[in-house]
C-alpha cells in the first residue's frame, strides 16, 4: 500500500490530508467539550444541531463550488480555502454563546465544502493507475481514521495537561501546515470540460450521479453509514459523559475505537478488493455495521449499557463503515469521464452529507427524548432500510462495458462509425444521458 508514496506530488497530498484530519479530530473533541460546557446534558442536541448546520453548508455549497472551481488553479483554491479554515477556528476557543458556535461552525465548513470534493477529483489525476488509486484510496481512509483514533488519542494526552480550549490551537496549526504542503507541489490542471451555463454546471454532477445505477446504490450506503455514523459522532459524548459517568479521557478513547476498527478494515481493503467486487465489499462492510449497531442496542435494552460492550460494538460499526465507503471513490472514477470527476465527487459529497443532514439532528432528538438505547435501535434499522435500497438498486452484474444502440444519431456521427450498435465502457454523458434498460442491452447484443 505504501509504494504509492514514491510519487512526490501524492506524498505532499497525502501528508497534507493527514496534518489537516489530525486537527480536525482535535476541534472533534473539543467541540463535544465546548458542547457540554454551554448546555450539560443538552450537549447531544447542541451538537447535532451545529453538525447538521455543517451538513448545511455541505450540501447546498460544494455544487456550486465546484461548478466554478475551474477557473483557479487547484493550488491556489485549496491553499486559500485551507488559511480560510484555519482563520474561522482561530475564534472556536473564544465563544461563550450557542449561537456562536453555529456560525462559525457553517463558515468553518463552508470552505470544508470547497476544498474536499476538489482535494479528492484531484487524486484520480495524480494516479491515473486504477491500482495505485485503490491504494490511495485506502490511505486516504486511514487518514480520516485518523481523526477517529490518533486525534482523540492525542486530545486525551492533552488535556491531562492542558483544558480544552487550546485543542484548537491544534486545529489551526493543522490547516496551516495542510496549505504549506499543498503549495509545494504542482498540482495537474483536469480536461477542460465544455462550456455550460451556470446552473448546467451546478446540476451536472448530481445528473450524472442520480442516472447510474451503482451511484444510486451508493447513495443508499452512504445513507446507512449516516445512521451508523451519527449515532457514534452526535451521542458519545452524552453516552459516556452522562448515561455512563465517565471521564473526558474515556470519550477520546471511545471514539478512537471506532477509528481503531475503521484503520483495521482499510489496511486489507487493496488486497481483498482485488479478489472481490466492489459491490461485496460495500455491502458486507454496511451488513456488519448494522448488525453491530443494532446488537448493542439489543444488549443495551436487556443488560443495560457497559463501556466494554460499546467499545466493541464501536470498533466493529468502524470496520464496517469503513469497508462500506472507502471503494466509492472507485465507483465515481468508473462512473464519469475524466472533466467530469469534480462534479461526481462534488456530487457525492454533496448528496452523501444530505443523508448526514437527516441523521444527525434525529440522532441528537432520538437520545434527548428516548434514551440512547432507543437512539440506537432506531439507527440501526434506518441503516438496515439503507443496505435493503442498495441490495435492489445495485445489480450483481454491473461490467464496465455494455453493449447499447445510437438510433438517435444520424448515419456519419463520429461515435457510430463501427455501427449503430456497439459496446464500449459506458458513463452518463451528453450522448449517453441515460442508462439503457435490459431489453435495450439485450436488443444490441
Amino acid at each position: 500500500m505504501l509504494t504509492v508514496l514514491k510519487n512526490r506530488t501524492y506524498r505532499y497530498l497525502f501528508a497534507a490530508q493527514v496534518v489537516a484530519l489530525v486537527g480536525t479530530g482535535l476541534a472533534t473533541v473539543a467541540l463535544g467539550l465546548l458542547a457540554w460546557e454551554l448546555a450539560g446534558g443538552d450537549a447531544g442536541q447542541v451538537l447535532g444541531t451545529a453538525l447538521a448546520i455543517k451538513m448545511i453548508a455541505y450540501v447546498t455549497l460544494s455544487p456550486v463550488a465546484q461548478a466554478f472551481a475551474d477557473r483557479v488553479p487547484r493550488r491556489t483554491l485549496l491553499v486559500t480555502l485551507n488559511l480560510i479554515r484555519a482563520s474561522v477556528a482561530v475564534a472556536l476557543p473564544f465563544v461563550t454563546e450557542i449561537w456562536q458556535v453555529y456560525g462559525l461552525i457553517f463558515l468553518l465548513q463552508a470552505a470544508s465544502a470547497g476544498f474536499t470534493p476538489a482535494f479528492q477529483a484531484t487524486i484520480p489525476d495524480v494516479l491515473p493507475d486504477e491500482e495505485d488509486y485503490t491504494k490511495a484510496l485506502s490511505l486516504s481512509r486511514l487518514a480520516y481514521d485518523l481523526e477517529s483514533l490518533l486525534s482523540p488519542m492525542l486530545a486525551a494526552a492533552l488535556l491531562t495537561l492542558v483544558s480544552f480550549p487550546v485543542l484548537f490551537g491544534g486545529t489551526v496549526l493543522g490547516f496551516i501546515a495542510s496549505a504549506a504542503l499543498v503549495l509545494s507541489v504542482t498540482l495537474p490542471w483536469p480536461k477542460p470540460a465544455e462550456k455550460r451555463d451556470v446552473w448546467t454546471r451546478i446540476s451536472r454532477g448530481s445528473r450524472i450521479y442520480l442516472a447510474t445505477p451503482r451511484l444510486r446504490a451508493l447513495l443508499a450506503l452512504s445513507f446507512s453509514a449516516a445512521a451508523a455514523g451519527a449515532m457514534v459522532i452526535v451521542n458519545t459524548v452524552v453516552l459516556v459523559r452522562q448515561d455512563l459517568d465517565l471521564t473526558d479521557e474515556a470519550l477520546a478513547l471511545t471514539l478512537a475505537a471506532f477509528g481503531a476498527g475503521s484503520m483495521v478494515a482499510a489496511l486489507g481493503l487493496p488486497r481483498f478488493l482485488e479478489t472481490h467486487s466492489d459491490r461485496r465489499v460495500m455491502v458486507i462492510g454496511t451488513a456488519g455495521m448494522t448488525l453491530a449497531l443494532t446488537a448493542m442496542g439489543v444488549a443495551g435494552a436487556v443488560y443495560g449499557l457497559q463501556w466494554s460492550w460499546i467499545l466493541i460494538a464501536w470498533f466493529l460499526a468502524g470496520a464496517g463503515y469503513s469497508a462500506a465507503i472507502t471503494p466509492s471513490g472507485r465507483l465515481l472514477r468508473r462512473s464519469g469521464h475524466a472533466e467530469d470527476r469534480p462534479a461526481l465527487f462534488a456530487a457525492q459529497f454533496s448528496l452523501s452529507h444530505a443523508c448526514f443532514l437527516i441523521t444527525y439532528p434525529l440522532a441528537g432528538w432520538l437520545q434527548a427524548a428516548h434514551g440512547s438505547v432507543t437512539a440506537m435501535l432506531i439507527l440501526g434499522a434506518l441503516s438496515f432500510v439503507g443496505l435493503m435500497a442498495a441490495l435492489a438498486l445495485w445489480p450483481r452484474r454491473d461490467p464496465a462495458e455494455i453493449p447499447h444502440s445510437h438510433d438517435e444519431l444520424p448515419a456519419g456521427h463520429p461515435h457510430i462509425a463501427s455501427g449503430s450498435s456497439h459496446s464500449h465502457a459506458y458513463v452518463i454523458d451528453d450522448l449517453h444521458p441515460r442508462w439503457p434498460t435490459d431489453r435495450e442491452i439485450a436488443r444490441s447484443v
